[in-house]
């Protein structure tokens, strides 16, 4: 019973450095953002970022401009492009009404949705859909394995200044790892 409790207050604990940490980091990564401008590739005329069908629950969280630069890069089709047509799948599949207040927010199947989102881009930029699924692929990969190393170096800096335990990191790596907590790859 002891040893549960132990393991069970390591994870909380670790899950509270984790988003300690990912705060910090969050407003790290603010402060050292450009704003978007007028010629930023990345953004709409409104000035706003163009949304890019993976949402706030994953897939490219940074800029989401990044998104259309990487795929025009590994596609080799223009940016404007690849902009306009995640502009197009986003207005196509966003929710038709706000989820009701109260209810529970049903995300959508990710593996559909991707799915969508490479049959979608194949067809507005004429590229063979595997080969958009496999660029989707790609970059989803790259960028886990950012956040993942992102999550190792803001756990070993815990655990040198003493805030965390080698166990207590090693606990909550698992933790992301298994999709208990975000913050890495699952």
């Amino acid at each position: 019973m002891a040893s549960t409790k132990r393991i069970t207050l390591s994870v909380a604990a670790g899950a509270l450095a984790l988003g300690a940490g990912l705060g910090v980091t969050g407003v790290a990564t603010a402060a050292t953002t450009p704003s978007p401008g007028a010629t930023d590739s990345g953004t709409t005329a409104e000035g706003t970022a163009p949304a890019d069908g993976f949402g706030r629950h994953g897939g490219h969280r940074g800029d989401r401009g990044q998104l259309a630069a990487d795929l025009a890069s590994k596609l080799g089709v223009d940016e404007a492009k690849v902009t306009e047509a995640l502009q197009a799948f986003r207005e196509a599949n966003k929710p038709s009404a706000p989820p009701a207040e109260g209810s529970m927010e049903t995300r959508p199947d990710r593996a559909a949705m991707d799915a969508a989102l490479a049959k979608s881009l194949a067809e507005k930029l004429g590229i063979d859909e595997a080969k958009v699924t496999a660029a989707l692929a790609e970059i989803r990969s790259a960028d886990q394995a950012e956040r993942a190393a992102a999550l190792k170096t803001r756990l070993d800096k815990a655990v040198s200044d003493g805030t965390l335990t080698q166990a207590e990191a090693d606990a909550v790596t698992k933790a992301v790892e298994k999709g208990v907590i975000g913050g890495g790859g699952r």
